[in-house]
């Protein structure tokens, strides 16, 4: 069975995702039998080194988001990814130091192709004497760099994939407000495509990634289909729960602030579940950045929902498919704590 293996070598950049979709359409397009994609962190110092350990668990972090992408721009078609931090066991300093730790781990695991992030610069504060390609060339390496480019504000309505961003915005909006509606109703017909058609233009070109695909779009709005029972039951659930602490006698009412770490990103996935919660009786959500949420828990029941993450779960079945709603919970994680607790 003939297998390709491609390299990414990552860092955080303004062009990395736009290089995880290249990574993942270079593997598509492959006429192998099985393709595998590795992507690789390469640490600037060791791991003993003071904050090498912090590093080092961002480093995963990242790797960990980096495979989440894969599998939403893949749409569940078949390829293997796989991640290693590697340069824990020596100083990196140079980019002949990266050059030949990215040698080593292509060697090992025969990779047949290196694609470069074109922001990637390893080592940057170190002096630049060659650049990592002239290293990658020297040990006989393939590679390419992905051909992409910053995302840049635009002040056009319609630009190249702003119809497709538009369009699935709008629908979702509007489906969110029906949910919430009426839809037999022509007056929550009308309300509903005028605030969708607002979110769709004030906010497409932030809240997708890339624009969305024929091939991606009815599969999700599909889980999406699936994902609304399993929402209105916690609704329902998170109701009666608040309702029986409200009606007892000892009134078991435990206001808390919670700081949760999700596992959603994107503007869409992450508003999506910050709104779930927030439809949730006994839990609203005060801020959402990046993937950390501040919420207010009323109860100790909501708290544990949130921090068992059904919702979470449920939202990355939506966006990224069934491996990812594998993923473990914010409690299993280590990812969710409540504010102050320690002052208490």
């Amino acid at each position: 069975m003939a297998v390709e293996r491609l390299l990414v070598p990552v860092e955080k950049s303004v062009t990395l995702r736009r290089t995880v979709g290249y990574a993942v359409e270079t593997a598509l397009d492959s006429a192998a039998d099985r393709v595998e994609i590795h992507f690789v962190a390469a640490m600037t110092y060791e791991a003993e080194s003071p904050g090498g350990t912090e590093s080092i668990e961002e480093a995963e972090e990242l790797l960990e988001r980096l495979t989440v992408w894969a599998y939403e721009d893949a749409n569940e078609e078949a390829f293997d990814v796989e991640t290693a931090v590697i340069g824990t066991d020596r100083y990196l300093f140079s980019p002949r130091d990266f050059g030949d730790r990215l040698a080593d781990y292509a060697d090992d695991h025969g990779i047949d192709l290196i694609i470069l992030d074109p922001e990637y610069l390893p080592g940057s504060s170190a002096p630049m004497l060659q650049p990592l390609e002239h290293q990658l060339e020297s040990h006989g390496l393939d590679f390419e760099e992905a051909p992409v480019e910053p995302a840049r504000r635009s002040g056009q309505l319609i630009t190249p994939g702003g119809a497709s961003r538009l369009g699935a915005l709008f629908a979702v909006s509007f489906g969110f407000y029906l949910v919430l509606g009426d839809p037999t109703y022509p007056f929550d017909l009308v309300t509903g495509a005028v605030s969708g058609l607002i979110v769709a233009i004030t906010l497409s070109h932030v809240t997708f990634s890339r624009p969305p695909t024929l091939r991606q779009t009815p599969i999700r709005a599909l889980r999406f289909v699936v994902y609304v029972p399993y929402l209105l039951y916690e609704i329902v659930k998170a109701n009666v729960a608040v309702s029986i602490a409200i009606l007892r006698p000892s009134m078991p009412i435990e206001p808390r602030m919670t700081r949760l770490r999700s596992t959603v990103w994107g503007g869409l996935p992450l508003t999506t579940l910050a709104n779930s919660i927030t439809l949730t009786p006994g839990t609203l959500t005060v801020r959402a950045n990046d993937q950390n949420l501040i919420v207010h828990t009323l109860i100790p029941d909501a708290r544990e929902d949130l921090f068992d993450g059904g919702l979470e779960r449920g939202v990355r079945f939506v966006f990224y498919g069934r491996d990812a709603a594998r993923i473990p919970s914010p409690r299993e994680r280590d990812d969710a704590e409540i504010i102050g607790e320690e002052e208490r």
